[in-house]
């Protein structure tokens, strides 16, 4: 089975992935509009009718503004903890299909593995995933404060990560639109990272396995495409990382469709399911 994977888009205005893995089609997060979601699975030939899930990170508008159509109009389950599912409540009244998860557990939706765990964020309880795609591993990590060692340890093994690169220092201070007390949160352990510490963590995670990196969840007016990219490669040029391919998301623009033919393997390596 081959999977197919894309970033919707990712950015401050909204945030959702798609992957796909012989018939289990998930989104992570649903940040973007239920119509932009729409249009940008049907440039892969795909649609909203067709997902097995929704995974969502925690409650954020960026991350679940999509949910009130495509979870509540086409009954598509949604995966999350507890207290998300409490925010994601307060946030927008709309019956759900909810499948709780404890953080910290793994389960399985249909052929793929998915490992949770916490993430340091202003949220009532982020976490990231670790999904398992046969012998392929793919980390999601778009929101975090500082990296703990909890994080890189879950995302060691990752082929593919998708990693938070939000802002640059000196343009977020420089921002005349955003307040003090909004900037002190962004920099705040459990805020957003900055570019520097970002190509930090990947250092600290970096091996022979990591074959595709992606840099999430740009700020629109604290960071730069090219100056994350710089920051990165800079770091990976550093360590030797060579063998990385490096791609930076966009809000606007699915990313280009990667396709990936792992190698199977047994079934009994797959987490049960401790959904509730």
């Amino acid at each position: 089975m081959s999977i197919l994977f894309t970033v919707l888009g990712s950015g401050s205005a909204g945030n959702s992935s798609y992957l796909e893995y012989g018939e289990t089609r998930l989104l992570i997060d649903a940040g973007l509009s239920a119509r932009q979601i729409r249009q940008r699975l049907a440039q892969i030939g795909r649609s909203p009718e067709t997902l097995t899930g929704i995974l969502i990170t925690h409650e954020h508008s960026d991350h679940i503004d999509g949910l009130s159509v495509l979870g509540a109009k086409l009954k598509i389950p949604v995966f999350c903890n507890r207290l998300t599912r409490d925010g994601i409540e307060d946030h927008l009244q709309t019956p759900l299909d909810y499948r709780l998860f404890a953080t910290g557990s793994a389960f399985a939706v249909g052929s793929i593995g998915i490992e949770s765990f916490t993430v340091p964020h202003d949220a009532q309880d982020p976490v990231g995933f670790l999904l398992h795609a046969g012998s392929f591993d793919l980390g999601f990590v778009t929101d975090l404060g500082h990296a703990t060692k909890l994080v890189l340890e879950r995302i060691r093994s990752s082929n593919l990560l998708v990693f938070e690169t939000n802002h640059d220092v000196k343009m977020l201070q420089e921002d005349p639109r955003r307040p003090w007390s909004l900037k002190q949160r962004i920099l705040s352990r459990h805020g957003h990272l900055c570019n520097e510490d970002a190509a930090e963590a990947i250092e600290q995670i970096m091996s022979s396995r990591l074959s595709h990196l992606f840099l999430g969840h740009l700020s629109r007016d604290c960071n730069r495409p090219e100056l994350a990219r710089r920051v990165i490669m800079k770091k990976l040029d550093q360590i030797g990382a060579h063998h990385v391919q490096l791609t930076v998301t966009d809000q606007a623009t699915p990313t280009a469709i990667l396709e990936i033919n792992p190698s199977p393997v047994p079934a009994a390596t797959v987490p049960t399911a401790s959904l509730r």
